[in-house]
Order: C-alpha cells, then structure tokens, then sequence
C-alpha cells in the first residue's frame, strides 16, 4: 500500500510527477482484477525516486460499440490534459508512453485518505440531509427504497462540470478518491469525449442549476485554450469530430450558465453506481 501522503504530495506537484512518469522504469506487480479493461498496479522509478502508479496498455482494452478500438489510453490522456488546463487539478498527473505490455496509458496512483468522510449515503426516501443532494430513489431490497444523495461539497461540484466538458459516460462513486491533503481526484476517464451526448454519472445534485462564477471564469478561459495550443494538444487523441463537440460542450456550458441535465434518451446512472 502506498503511503497516502506521500502520493497526495507527489500529485500535487504534476511537474515532478509528469517526469518521473514519462521517463521512469516500470515494473508491473499485479493486475487490478474488478476493472473491466487490462489494468496494471505498478511502480515507477527514475534517479533513485520510486512511486506506484496504474499501467493500462491499449492491449488491454476491450472493444465497445461506441467508442473506436485502442483509444480509450488516449481518452484518459485527453481528460488529464483539459483537466490540468481548468487549473482545478481533478485528474491525477497522466501519459501516454510504451512499457512492458506495449503503449498505454499511465497514471500516477493516489493512495485514498481511509479518513475522509464519506461523499455518497443511502438517506431517508422522504429527502436528503442538510448538506447533501438528491441523486436517485434506490432499490434497497425487501420492497424498500433509499434516496442515493451525494454531499454538496465544492470539490464534486468541480468534478461534476469537467465531466460535463468530458463527456464522461461513467462517474460512479468508485471513480473519485479522496486524497490525504484533503483534494479530490477523478479517475477512470477512458469512455469521454463521445460526439453525442453521454453524460452519465452520479453528480446530478445540481441538475439545471446556475454554475457557479468559478466555473464559468474557468469555461470562458477553457474556450480560448481549445482554440489554440489545448486544441492542438488533444488533437492526436481525438478525432476532429469529438474535438468540435468538445468545444461546442464548452460554448453551451458557458451560454447557458447552467448544469446540464441528464440526456432523455441516455441512462443518466453509471451502473453499478459505485
């Protein structure tokens, strides 16, 4: 196990980070059993400096319907990348080079804080506690219902708009870790930036309301870097395509003003939800 506030610390410095992840040593120790693509937990090491941190080789991804073949590697370098532009720093420091399996995607681990509170509860059905937000009625069993809520916590809301930037068709609660320095990182980014709408996630506490000024500076700032030197960035991880609907996301986030609300014709919840 990795020392949470070793990996938080290293997070939080991406400069250091993105080196020793582009020009380390990896060594893989084990496979991540319960994700559903090729997931690789290992180390990486360069100048006496060794950190963990996950291997996803193109190699190890299942084809889906609706997504092309080979580029979900290059979606999570995508997500890091618009991420990193927004200055909020929701995704932990992520590449794109060879290692021992071929190509893929590597991305530092961030150790959860064990002692964080918790960001998602089953409530009462007749409403949520104060300080959290209505996500879905839930099926407990025995006949019973639960409301699924999430906290109205400043850093999900954060999430919530890059996701809807992203495109992100799978923000389930196992997607987010707490880290020990009190941030909060996204994981798991392989199914974004899809052309027609696929927002599916369990941030919808703030559906159709007004983003806050935070966002909006940050989606007029991210508009501009799309146009120029971001664009460009993405440009071999997308196709040109996804690239106009992600600038297109931007446009409407920042015309509107508002959260966007679940797409009719999409599930709006990842399943399983956590």
């Amino acid at each position: 196990m990795a020392d949470p506030a070793a990996s938080a610390a290293l997070a939080a410095d991406p400069a250091t980070a993105l080196e020793l992840l582009r020009g380390g040593e990896l060594a893989v120790h084990g496979r991540i059993t319960t994700a559903s693509n090729g997931v690789l937990y290992c180390t990486v090491t360069l100048d006496g400096r060794t950190a963990p941190c996950v291997y996803k080789p193109v190699a190890g991804e299942r084809p889906l319907w609706d997504y092309p073949d080979g580029t979900l590697a290059g979606r999570e370098v995508a997500s890091y990348l618009v991420s990193a532009a927004t200055g909020w720093a929701l995704i932990p420091p992520t590449v794109l080079r060879d290692g021992p399996h071929g190509p893929g995607m590597v991305q530092l681990w961030v150790e959860p804080d064990e002692g964080a509170e918790a960001l998602i509860d089953l409530q009462d059905p007749a409403g949520p506690e104060p300080g959290w937000l209505p996500i879905v009625q839930a099926d407990v069993g025995g006949g019973r219902t639960a409301l699924l809520v999430h906290r109205d916590d400043d850093r999900l809301r954060r999430l919530a708009v890059l996701d809807a930037v992203l495109n992100n068709s799978d923000r389930k609660g196992g997607h987010w870790i707490a880290a020990a320095d009190g941030r909060l990182y996204g994981i798991d980014h392989g199914v974004t930036f899809a052309e027609p709408a696929k927002l599916r996630t369990l941030l919808w506490g703030w559906a159709g309301e007004p983003l806050p000024a935070e966002a909006l500076e940050v989606l007029a700032a991210l508009a501009e870097d799309l146009g120029g030197v971001l664009g460009e960035t993405l440009r071999p991880h997308l196709t040109p395509a996804e690239l106009a609907a992600v600038r297109a996301r931007v446009g409407e986030l920042h015309r509107t003003g508002r959260h966007p609300l679940p797409a009719p014709d999409w599930p709006s919840i990842p399943w399983p939800p956590v």
